[in-house]
């Protein structure tokens, strides 16, 4: 308790990890561990989710980035440690935990009752959207991670091979990991240049990481999108990729965790995780606390049709007749339409469209705004690009 109360006074990465905890640690970074499945860090006191991890309890239940937890089965975790409420969120597996969260913008708290399971992180998800848009989803950056990703791109080529118009990475709600792999993740879509510096409290302790030649992806456009619950390693795969401009970003600001954790181990078998570093993208810049900026903002939103009335230039009063005769028989053809244009869009909501129809489109990007203007934005510059060979 001393000495995790010296660490955790530092900064709110720095702790003491006792034999189970780093143990735990270690197990987590391989891919697979016990718990509810979310990212948390410690903010005025109260434990606040940086991410809940795809397809975990606390993912399935709700939990949203931003949600500060404020008691666990009815005891308030005002006075614990963030490795003391972690303790407390795990257990065995099958049994429930009760949490009381805060949410911004709701006035009275939420209750979640989620059963504790095994935690397997796939790191990476792809398939092919729009039926020539490769996705792919990193959750987190473990040890499996950059070889994840290259099976996946292999895998898209495969499917779609020259008709492929660029990729989408997503990294939202990625809560980050382990540093090389970030790296090595930015290494596959870059060339040449830098793609992180991590700098020490001495100056001259800066350590400089490069790419090296070789894109995986042939050079072909790239948009990354990005939310408050992208942090650290998925921070350093954005920022270099914008800094580099080999890649649109797309989304909300990210989380802002521009520092770097090393991990002592200690006699007894414990270790001290303790923060040795900042991490700087391409140009230098910091993102620590203030997170990085996408290149179009574009808020989590949903789509909605409405029924409006259209009026065109054959509807003035006076307005010059078409030389070819197309004015008249154009406004008989809308008046006749008029009456049944509500009932023609009712249907048309609960139909694919016929752009969806025609580009694949998956009912999770029919649903998500985001992934749906990123790939729209992947089209725009796949025609563009064309145009001008």
């Amino acid at each position: 308790y001393a000495i995790n109360g010296m660490l955790s006074s530092l900064d709110p990465h720095s702790s003491y990890l006792n034999a189970k905890d780093f143990d735990d640690m270690r197990v987590q970074t391989k891919g697979e561990f016990g718990g509810l499945g979310i990212e948390v860090t410690m903010e005025e006191g109260l434990v606040k989710v940086v991410s809940p991890i795809d397809e975990t309890p606390a993912a399935k239940a709700g939990l949203k980035t931003g949600d500060f937890i404020v008691s666990l089965d009815d005891k308030p975790i005002v006075g614990l440690s963030l490795s003391e409420a972690v303790e407390k969120m795990r257990g065995k597996v099958g049994t429930n935990i009760k949490l009381t969260v805060r949410r911004e913008n709701v006035s009275e708290p939420l209750t979640f009752n989620i059963k504790r399971d095994v935690i397997k992180i796939q790191a990476v998800r792809s398939r092919l959207e729009a039926d020539n848009v490769g996705y792919i989803r990193i959750t987190t950056f473990n040890q499996n991670t950059s070889d994840a990703v290259q099976s996946a791109v292999e895998k898209i080529k495969k499917e779609k091979g020259d008709k492929l118009i660029g990729y989408v990475i997503d990294l939202r709600n990625n809560p980050g990991g382990l540093l090389d792999q970030a790296i090595a993740v930015s290494d596959q879509f870059l060339d040449k240049g830098e793609i992180v510096s991590t700098r020490g409290r001495d100056p001259q302790d800066i350590k400089r990481d490069n790419a090296t030649k070789g894109d995986i992806t042939d050079g072909l456009p790239l948009v990354v999108i990005i939310n408050g619950g992208s942090a650290s390693a998925a921070e350093i795969v954005a920022g270099a990729l914008q800094d580099q401009r080999r890649a649109i970003l797309i989304g909300t600001k990210s989380f802002g965790k521009g520092s770097v954790q090393t991990v002592v181990p200690l006699p007894g078998n414990g270790a001290m995780r303790l923060t040795t570093a900042r991490y700087f993208t391409p140009s230098g810049r910091s993102i620590q606390a203030t997170g990085i900026e996408p290149d179009i903002t574009v808020e989590m939103a949903k789509l909605e049709t409405f029924e409006e009335e259209r009026f065109g230039e054959a509807d003035l009063k006076g307005a010059l007749a078409n030389p070819n005769g197309d004015d008249k028989k154009a406004k008989k053809e809308d008046a006749k339409k008029t009456e049944s244009n509500a009932k023609e869009i009712r249907d048309e909501l609960d139909k694919k469209t016929e752009d969806e129809k025609k580009h694949g489109l998956s009912d999770e990007a029919k649903d998500d705004y985001q992934l749906g203007r990123a790939i729209d934005l992947l089209r725009g510059v796949s025609l563009y690009a064309n145009r001008n060979k």
